[in-house]
């Protein structure tokens, strides 16, 4: 039986417009029509999925969706490496061959990559359709599924190409993390510890005290974990939409980790696993700068590598080589790079005047 768990929102009420939604977390939630059906009624469908994910729930979705006409399935390659252009251009062909309109619905079932092209191709789509996530990653349910951000990968650098476009919906069903492989679970971890460091001591202090159950997947753990990290997300997105002031403190350690991505091609590291290492560098310029007890470091590096995360780049990434990459990052302003570093445990801050020796420091620390 279907069991909703809890019910967060988005809260993007404005002068002009409502935009806000509500993230649904339980369990056998994307088979059950009475979720979908309120979303569905009277417009046609868009599903799109990938080669991994839609063998696994693909039929479930499509029988909670039995009387959407039209209703269209686009089925790409997993992986970051097809985060590309190609990808929304299939997604577009696919909908505007069976003659959706404005008022379809684009379904985003699968991991971060799926949601942020689905996302893409949505607001591209006769100048804007609406659209839900449905993520199946722990990575994508407490991060890339809340908030809007969406686009794609290009030669020069991680998610160049976009828009913000925030879905109707997030549905999370915790029972898809069943089959996640180990390494896709831990990358999510990953995200979810980054909010604890970011903005909430205790949540950090509660990850290192059951590492363990999350190392095991404890449903109560798990549960806990998710609500905790969507809720702060939520809060975060609903203060700072477009990322002109706190929404930026989510990027700790992702500049490094971005980086990292580049360095190696997409679709060697993980994006989370990437973030891991990369907020370990971060934490490391933390306590460079004098902000961060050096056992928050100590304390991370210790979680990463009990659930089998990095803690460093790359033995052959150069320092040098992070610098030039990181060079092009979306988030570089006035021609520097922004740096996100903790000032204390549970506070984010925008590093000002980080040099290169400084990032050499820690990278080859």
């Amino acid at each position: 039986m279907p069991e909703l768990l809890h019910t967060l929102h988005v809260d993007l009420t404005s002068v002009t417009a409502d935009r806000s939604y509500a993230i649904q977390i339980g369990r056998g939630l994307i088979a059950d029509a009475s979720i979908w059906q309120p979303l569905v009624e009277g417009r046609g469908v868009i599903l799109v999925t990938d080669d991994q994910v839609g063998p696994l729930y693909g039929g479930a979705v499509k029988a909670a969706l039995t009387d959407v006409v039209p209703l269209t399935e686009v089925v790409l390659p997993a992986g970051e490496s097809h985060k590309d252009m190609t990808s929304i251009q299939q997604i577009l062909d696919a909908a505007l061959a069976d003659r959706h309109e404005r008022g379809s619905l684009f379904v985003a079932l699968g991991g971060g990559v799926v949601g942020d092209m689905t996302g893409f191709a949505a607001a591209c789509f006769l100048r804007g359709a609406d659209f839900v996530q449905v993520p199946t990653t722990l990575l994508a349910q407490v991060d890339s599924s809340v908030g809007g951000k969406t686009g794609v990968n290009h030669a020069m650098g991680k998610n160049l190409i976009g828009a913000f476009h925030q879905p109707q919906q997030v549905v999370i069903d915790l029972d898809t993390l069943t089959t996640l492989p180990a390494r896709e679970y831990a990358a999510g971890l990953a995200e979810i510890i980054k909010y604890g460091l970011i903005r909430d001591a205790a949540f950090f202090v509660w990850l290192i005290d059951n590492a363990e159950a999350l190392k095991s997947r404890d449903a109560a753990a798990l549960a806990v974990a998710i609500e905790r990290s969507c809720a702060i997300k939520a809060a975060v997105v609903a203060a700072d939409e477009r990322e002109g002031g706190v929404r930026a403190h989510l990027n700790f350690g992702h500049t490094f980790g971005h980086a990292i991505e580049r360095i190696q091609g997409y679709g060697d590291w993980l994006h989370g696993e990437a973030v891991a290492a990369g907020m370990v560098l971060a934490s490391r310029l933390s306590v460079l700068r004098g902000t961060l007890d050096p056992q928050v470091v100590d304390q991370l590096t210790a979680f990463n590598q009990s659930i089998g995360l990095p803690v460093s780049p790359p033995a052959d990434v150069t320092a040098q080589a992070m610098l030039d990459a990181m060079g092009s990052d979306k988030k570089v302003s006035g021609g520097k790079v922004r740096y996100i570093v903790l000032s204390q445990l549970g506070e984010a801050v925008v590093a000002e005047n980080v040099t290169d020796d400084d990032i050499a420091r820690v990278i080859d620390a």
